[in-house]
């Protein structure tokens, strides 16, 4: 019986870890005014008829908060890399020198700001609902082992003891937000 109580523990954990770890994930696509290379994550590339990661075929730098340069390996991958970036419909006006792609990350204005912020909460909504719902997963398995002979006492431990993961993940993922909203505000 512990085993099986050990085993709902840690496929609860798990399911909310994940669901931490995708917020995470949502949260770095969010761009902050800062320049970041995962702001290109998001673009790919013909590369030799494979749709590849601009990463794979490329260095992205920031040589400063508001500016991305992107390196391709083959310089025959310039104007490819350029199209891909225009297509991408980030919001990027990328200026090819012939030697590298420079592309200035505009400033943000206050109503984008908010819509980011928007779009973080509701990313971190997601997750809380992943959480709960890992949470519910896990205190059905504790009903079906309570039909199976575990004694209700230890029944009530498991589920205050999902509870506390519940509790202590919904603090993780209001933190995560906290630290994305004042990034994102901070001008």
């Amino acid at each position: 019986m512990n085993d099986e109580i050990e085993f709902i523990l840690d496929s609860v954990k798990e399911s909310m870890d994940l669901a931490l770890e995708h917020l995470e994930k949502q949260l770095v696509n969010i761009r902050a005014g800062k320049a970041s290379p995962a702001m290109l994550g998001s673009v790919y590339v013909d590369y030799y008829g494979a749709s590849t990661p601009l990463s794979q075929v490329s260095n992205i730098n920031t040589p400063d908060g508001r500016t991305l340069t992107v390196q391709p390996w083959e310089k025959a991958m310039l104007t490819i890399i350029e199209k891909a970036i225009i297509v991408a419909n980030l919001g990027f006006n990328p200026m090819n020198n012939g030697e590298s792609i420079i592309i200035n990350v505009p400033p943000l204005t206050e109503e984008r700001r908010k819509d980011l912020v928007k779009q973080a909460k509701a990313e971190a909504e997601d997750a809380k609902i992943s959480v709960r719902s890992a949470r519910k997963d896990g205190n059905t398995e504790v009903k079906k082992l309570e039909k199976d002979g575990l004694s209700e006492d230890l029944a009530k431990d498991v589920e205050q003891d999902i509870q506390t993961l519940t509790d202590q993940y919904i603090k993780k993922i209001d933190d995560v937000l906290m630290v994305k909203e004042k990034e994102i505000l901070t001008v």
